[in-house]
């Protein structure tokens, strides 16, 4: 049976998780760990340029620094680290000792593949392995890959590598890049399979490549607990075991729970990783996954929306993320909807003078209600609420903003709503320009109350109460009132909201009185 390797990628692919901060005693923790398990190859981290160093942080600036970090002892493993191309000037890179990690990755993207090939020739030179990582392969036709992999053959790297950067290659992907890689790569090289869990198929791939009949040396990827950005990657825990039941391999699975126990379950608190309708549907669509989490976290989209907004994007934007062109694309379909104001001269007179109660979904609103139900009934107070129909009292006006809040609001009820142009719909009271009701703040650039308050300051209002505005909670069964409201948010997501909101009603605050019950 072919020689199987396994690359724990924790420290590096797992820093997608917690922007690489594993703090300086887990790092070691990790390390020893890993080398316990027995596990054939530890990835450390990336290296690249500008980087000041942070001994709790897994980004590096040398391989000195990498050094620093790793075991006196290591036992049968080998350390590696990772550059992508274009992050790290290999000219400064030092010869290698014979000591410390051996091994550079090199990971690229199609259109840079020429000149990576290039630098990789300067890692070789300096007496590093060599591990070449075309990322989405996928991505490459045939031919393309053909080429990639002749020209790889001239390097003579240590590994040469067939990349799931989305987590979407199903078994037939897998087989038709492998026997194209085996029949046609150096003999003498091994191949690797990097991949990602989108569509939960990381595990039956690694399986089924384990299988092949091939004398070829293989280097599977993993993470402990599968941490990695996203879906997340191959759990090593659960692989190990499987080769040590189906090969006869001797990892150590103990230290490799330890880790899941005494380090990761914190993080995984903190920021999950694992399958989700986003990471499906950036496989579905291959796409970088951040731009299904973008999509995901504006928390305003349907899966008929977000699949739409796939749809419209240009090929040469899907494999890498670009914040920018995200951003533009998912504003245009947002606004891309009319605006109704046959009634806004009504609407106008109605409030013209009057306080105005906003009631959002918070806890609060129902801790509250008699408060809010009082208020409501005062004959200079025009109640409207936001993303919900406020069930303690009948509002005058419903403000939504949200197209997922607004498929599931009641239909006979449209006549008293203010929607945002991003909206289609017909029979609703007002819609205004969604555009005009963006702030500057991107994680709460559209959130619902402050459009809310926003349009109130538009129309002429001078006080608007605010209730059922509470701020989010980590613990998401204390956020709404209603349980059927509740979405499921990170910790760090929620304070960047909760610190976005607070911000721009301070500034909105200076314009108009804003008060809350």
């Amino acid at each position: 049976m072919n020689k199987i390797r396994i690359l724990d990628c924790t420290l590096r692919d797992g820093g997608y998780c917690n922007e690489w901060r594993f703090g300086r005693a887990y790092i070691g923790k990790i390390i020893r760990s890993l080398t316990e398990a027995n596990v054939d190859i530890i990835e450390c981290g990336y290296i690249l340029d500008g980087n000041a160093f942070d001994p709790d942080v897994t980004k590096f600036s040398s391989i000195s620094q990498v050094n620093a970090i790793l075991p006196e002892k290591s036992g049968a493993g080998s350390f590696v680290i990772m550059a992508n191309y274009g992050d790290y000037d290999f000219n400064a890179l030092t010869e290698y000792s014979g000591k410390g990690a051996c091994g550079i990755r090199l990971a690229f993207h199609k259109k840079d593949a020429a000149n990576a090939l290039r630098e990789a020739r300067v890692i070789a030179g300096k007496g590093y392995k060599l591990f070449l990582q075309p990322m989405v392969s996928l991505c490459y036709t045939d031919e393309e890959f053909l080429r990639l992999i002749h020209a790889a053959n001239e390097l003579n790297p240590y590994a040469f590598y067939i990349v799931d950067s989305f987590g979407e290659m199903k078994g037939r992907d897998l087989r038709r890049l492998f026997y194209m890689t085996e029949h046609n790569l150096r003999q003498d090289v091994m191949i690797g399979f990097h991949s990602h869990n989108n569509m939960q198929l990381a595990y039956s791939n690694a399986k089924a490549l384990v299988e092949t009949q091939t004398s070829r040396s293989l280097i599977i990827d993993s993470s402990v607990y599968g941490m990695g950005r996203g879906a997340g990657n191959l759990n090593t825990e659960l692989f190990t075991e499987y080769l040590n039941e189906t090969c006869g391999t001797g990892y150590d699975i103990k230290p490799l729970l330890s880790i899941i126990d005494e380090v990761l379950s914190g993080f995984y608190q903190q920021k999950s990783w694992g399958y989700s309708l986003p990471n499906y549907l950036s496989a579905l669509h291959s796409v970088h996954p951040s731009y299904a989490f973008f999509l995901d976290e504006r928390k305003t989209l349907t899966v008929e929306d977000m699949n739409e907004i796939f749809l419209r994007m240009s090929d040469e934007k899907k494999h890498e993320f670009d914040r920018g062109y995200i951003e533009s694309l998912y504003e245009s379909y947002m606004e891309a909807g009319d605006v109704y104001d046959a009634h806004k001269a009504e609407f106008l007179e109605r409030i013209s003078g009057k306080e105005i109660l906003l009631i959002g979904p918070g806890k609060s609103s129902e801790t509250e209600k008699e408060t809010i139900t009082d208020y409501a009934a005062k004959e200079n107070v025009v109640s409207i609420s936001v993303n919900f129909d406020y069930p303690r009292c009948t509002t005058d006006f419903v403000f939504i903003s949200n197209i997922r809040r607004f498929r599931e609001f009641p239909k006979e009820k449209l006549g008293k709503c203010i929607i945002t142009s991003n909206i289609a719909a017909d029979g609703v009271y007002l819609q205004a320009k969604y555009r005009d009701l963006l702030n500057d703040v991107e994680v709460v650039r559209d959130n619902a109350g402050l459009m809310a308050v926003r349009f109130l300051m538009d129309c002429g209002v001078r006080k608007v109460i605010l209730a059922g505005f509470d701020g989010y909670s980590h613990d998401n069964s204390s956020n709404y009132a209603e349980k059927t409201l509740s979405i499921i948010m990170n910790n760090a997501m929620m304070d960047a909201i909760n610190d976005g909101m607070t911000r721009i009603l301070a500034e909105y605050g200076k314009q108009i009185e804003i008060v809350r019950i």
